[in-house]
């Protein structure tokens, strides 16, 4: 059976006013009218985005005659098109003004654009073929993206896609960047850097690639890929990657990174997160856009689709991100027991930790892990924090029962090897059911106690093997993240984070269990002063430290009104973990890859 062509006509029109046009050409057919609709999410970001509304206008033409067509919203997203069976134009213009990974934002530099924000899907066609046309802007603007290359003319660029689902799944970067090109076994990486910039992208190339290799080899031959495109857009703040199926688009802060003239010694801890954010999305190139949990292999992008699987896809991959750093001599094996107890602290810190499983955390992404406010360390837990630390705990549990005959890393190339190359989707139970078949290993017990449960993973017993040991201590300020031994001693902890505000300290989150919350202290209250004494955030400290009675008079402003809550006087929970390494020649061979 033959499928029509649909042709998108995509041009920059003006970034002044951060817009872009699409004309949609659809060839003659036999149906009455066509229903055409915009994706509310965009794979990989669960949370519903209504990339529709920021269509501007729409309206629909016969091809031969120019006459309008009728076209009708029947819902937030989707439009009927009356056409009579004629060929049909659909031309549309689409506000773009998000600075983020997961829709589209044009500025004088450049135009970066998702497909889920920029073309519409023909429901009545959906096994069309797929023809996309970009028009060269008038600035001296270069393009880069992964989509199968057709061919280039003086006023265009042209792209085929065999399918929506592949049309959508390669951003677009058309400016101004800095590029850098490197290769790694036979698969070409381009390493691009949004505006112009003193980036010293030989440096991250290089660093770059040993990072490319490890997942390369991790998951064996023949490669998913025969090019990779990692996609930065720069920006003064900001943090974000989403992975596709040969790119990826990022977000971080432009002085975050190693400029040429840096001192080549050192890496910055923002530079090892950005290496491995880069490792993260990179790792989804198998672990996300090819091995997916079942209901993620043709989802509807209409409406939510919901999976318990998140920890797996999300947690796995954050447990490798870092870990790869360390395997491959970009961080050391110290700087890796640091990162890793940072990520016990989050967690620790967290009593939602203990009233939400993972399980309940990935099927609930869209409403409360993507729209997450002050409450959400109190109730939720992160599927990607605590399911690195699971990966973690399966890793040292599969070598514990085999003899460490296998690994975490034997599991994964089973994923691959099973789901991944067929992209045929996991049940629930895939992580039990291939221990148990190839391994002959029970893990169903751990997984119901910290997946669908909501216990801990206690790793205390299994570090040692691995020649480390955790501990603990109180948080000295509300930036500690953990992770380092501290000479500071903080006796008394208030249980709130703070921030400063012309009258005080505002209060921008309070803990369960804390003496905070039990002094009936609430979010955005204003703390001015303790025992009548007026109080910056170091001495607030100071008097909880010193105080000899078993509560303080903390006053306040709540809503325009002064007020004095009694504050109990409690020692600090020791909740900020560290690591030792106790024997470095086993924590090395831990770390060393098969």
């Amino acid at each position: 059976m033959s499928y029509p062509t649909l042709d998108y006509t995509l041009r920059i029109t003006d970034w002044k006013k951060h817009q872009f046009t699409v004309s949609l050409s659809i060839p003659e057919h036999d149906l009455p009218k066509l229903t055409l609709t915009m994706p509310s999410w965009i794979p990989g970001s669960y949370m519903v985005r209504d990339f529709a509304r920021n269509v501007i206008t729409l309206n629909a033409q016969q091809a031969e005659t120019n006459s309008p067509l009728s076209v009708i919203k029947t819902d937030k997203q989707t439009w009927e098109v009356v056409t009579d069976g004629n060929p049909t134009t659909v031309n549309y213009t689409v506000y773009a003004n998000d600075l983020s990974v997961r829709s589209a934002f044009i500025n004088h530099e450049y135009a970066f654009i998702n497909g889920t924000c920029a073309f519409l899907c023909i429901e009545e066609f959906e096994h069309a073929n797929y023809q996309l046309t970009i028009g060269k802007p008038s600035m001296p603007w270069k393009l880069n993206t992964t989509l199968p290359f057709k061919r280039e003319n003086d006023n265009n660029w042209m792209f085929n896609a065999v399918k929506y689902e592949e049309l959508i799944d390669h951003p677009i970067y058309i400016g101004i960047a800095d590029v850098c090109s490197f290769d790694v076994d036979g698969v070409s990486f381009d390493l691009l850097f949004s505006g112009r910039n003193n980036i010293d992208l030989e440096r991250i190339a290089n660093d770059l690639k040993p990072i490319c290799k490890h997942h390369m080899r991790l998951f064996g031959e023949p490669q998913p890929i025969n090019k990779y495109l990692f996609m930065t857009l720069l920006a003064a703040t900001g943090f974000g990657g989403l992975e596709h199926r040969a790119s990826t688009a990022l977000l971080f802060p432009r002085f975050d990174l190693p400029m040429v003239g840096d001192d080549t010694s050192v890496k910055s801890e923002s530079y090892i997160t950005f290496l491995s954010l880069c490792s993260h999305e990179l790792f989804h190139t198998w672990h996300v856009k090819r091995i997916k949990p079942q209901v993620l292999v043709s989802p509807s992008l209409a409406s939510e689709t919901y999976t318990n699987q998140l920890w797996i896809y999300e947690g796995f991959t954050s447990f490798y991100d870092d870990v790869t750093l360390a395997r491959v001599g970009l961080i050391t094996p110290q700087q890796y027991a640091d990162i890793i107890a940072k990520t016990m602290t989050r967690l620790l810190q967290n009593e939602g930790r203990l009233k939400q499983s993972v399980a309940e955390s990935s099927f609930d992404a869209w409403t409360k892990f993507y729209k997450q406010d002050a409450s959400a360390a109190n109730n939720i837990v992160s599927y990607y924090a605590k399911g690195g630390i699971i990966a973690l705990g399966l890793d040292l549990l599969l070598r514990k029962q085999s003899n460490n005959a296998v690994n975490l890393d034997d599991l994964m190339v089973l994923l691959w090897e099973h789901y991944g190359r067929a992209l045929k989707g996991t049940p629930d139970d895939v992580i039990q059911t291939l221990c148990m078949a190839h391994f002959q290993i029970d893990v169903s017990d751990y997984l119901n106690k910290v997946v669908y449960g909501t216990q801990d993973v206690s790793l205390m017993d299994d570090l040692p093997s691995i020649g480390l040991s955790m501990h603990t201590r109180a948080k000295i300020n509300a930036d500690d993240k953990g992770g380092t031994t501290s000479a500071k001693v903080v006796k008394k902890q208030l249980g709130a984070t703070l921030k400063p505000v012309s009258q005080g300290l505002s209060v921008v989150q309070v803990f369960e269990g804390l003496a905070a919350m039990n002094a009936g202290i609430l979010l955005n209250d204003v703390i001015v002063a303790v025992n009548d004494y007026v109080v910056d955030q170091k001495l607030l400290q100071r008097l909880l430290d010193t105080a000899q009675e078993a509560a303080v008079d903390v006053t306040l402003i709540r809503d325009g009104k002064l007020l004095t809550v009694k504050l109990p006087v409690t020692e600090a929970r020791e909740d900020a973990c560290f690591f030792a390494v106790e024997d470095l020649s086993a924590f090395e061979t831990w770390l060393s890859f098969k």
